[in-house]
């Protein structure tokens, strides 16, 4: 029997992917940040460098994170997790911050599957609680 293709857009994304935790691009950088803070505060000796892929690892989370302030990564999460999310789409959503229900569904088209379609409304009311975070962060 032939492997089932994958696809993302109707969630085929295997089984270990559909089970793992995701971790939005602002909740990598509050880590990373911590764990940064860690290291220089471990390090006696002040020359003492950290690794050049840490560092852009780093450079690049808080680049293409929506959200900085820890209040605001909490409520992102708190509020895409209301809707049933995969955890696939809550990050995706949380890091691109589509601004319409035609970008939402074109980035994250599993959000019309059969069977668990969200109607655009309630599409729409998720992404303003998200525009409104960003608004006030």
């Amino acid at each position: 029997m032939a492997a089932e293709e994958e696809n993302a857009a109707e969630l085929k994304i295997g089984d270990d992917f559909l089970k793992a935790k995701c971790l939005m691009n602002c909740e990598v950088a509050l880590i990373l940040e911590h764990k940064y803070e860690q290291l220089q505060q471990m390090s006696e000796d002040p020359t003492t460098h950290i690794s050049q892929v840490f560092e852009k690892s780093l450079q690049y989370v808080k680049r293409f994170s929506s959200f900085k302030a820890t209040d605001a990564v909490r409520q992102a999460r708190e509020i895409l997790s209301r809707y049933q999310l995969a955890e696939f789409e809550l990050c995706v959503l949380g890091n691109l911050c589509p601004e319409t229900v035609e970008e939402a569904i074109a980035m994250v088209p599993s959000l019309k599957n059969r069977g668990r379609s969200l109607d655009d409304e309630v599409i729409e009311k998720m992404l303003n609680d998200l525009s409104m975070i960003k608004k006030f962060e």
